[in-house]
């Protein structure tokens, strides 16, 4: 009877094991189809945009940018109808990164942010250009290796870089949300 319930104990302990087994390797698999989703997702956008993303990019500001890009410029716009620049940038903080920006003009976006040197700019910033009266009048959001993208007057929301002689000429400045960097942002905004 005791060599019984031993065996009986082994059972159990060996089922309980192989179960366990089992849900990790449900895991694993799980955590390998969100890997293959989100290089899927990272492919896409990467090849709808016409820029590298890095592994480390967030996802869900491409992928939004997907859906922004084309959509013609309107004064005061705030649709994919039409948007201007600071309603773009407006959009994009709220869907992507959860913030509120709050003011609606580029210049006074600009006097709302933490100033950066060029140097210092990480995806998610902002980039601020004197084009019209030398004062602040267009605003885009930064990308990463030189890339912004933005609602230009001319041709609507595109990704333009910092290094074209356009924007060389009238770059004012860069700025953070006071909030930080988006790292932390991002990941909790993604968790909702």
């Amino acid at each position: 009877m005791i060599i019984f319930a031993e065996m009986k104990k082994s059972v159990l302990i060996i089922f309980w094991c192989l179960l366990g087994l089992i849900s990790v390797k449900a895991q694993d698999s799980a955590s390998f189809d969100d890997d293959i989703t989100q290089n899927y997702l990272r492919s896409y956008c990467s090849q709808s945009l016409g820029i590298e993303l890095s592994s480390k990019c967030n996802l869900l500001l491409y992928d939004t940018l997907t859906n922004w890009i084309g959509t013609p410029y309107r004064f005061a716009g705030n649709s994919t109808k039409g948007i201007d620049c600071s309603g773009f940038v407006n959009t994009i903080y709220d869907h992507v990164f959860g913030l509120k920006i709050g003011a609606r003009n580029s210049g006074d976006i600009y006097k709302m942010m933490q100033k950066l040197d060029v140097d210092e700019l990480q995806e998610g910033d902002l980039v601020f250009f004197r084009i019209r009266k030398g004062r602040i009048s267009h605003v885009g959001l930064y990308l990463g290796n030189n890339k912004f993208a933005h609602s230009s007057s001319s041709n609507g929301v595109i990704i333009s870089d910092l290094s074209e002689g356009y924007y060389k000429r009238y770059f004012a400045g860069a700025g953070r949300h006071k909030e930080g960097t988006f790292d932390n942002i991002s990941a909790v905004k993604n968790e909702n």
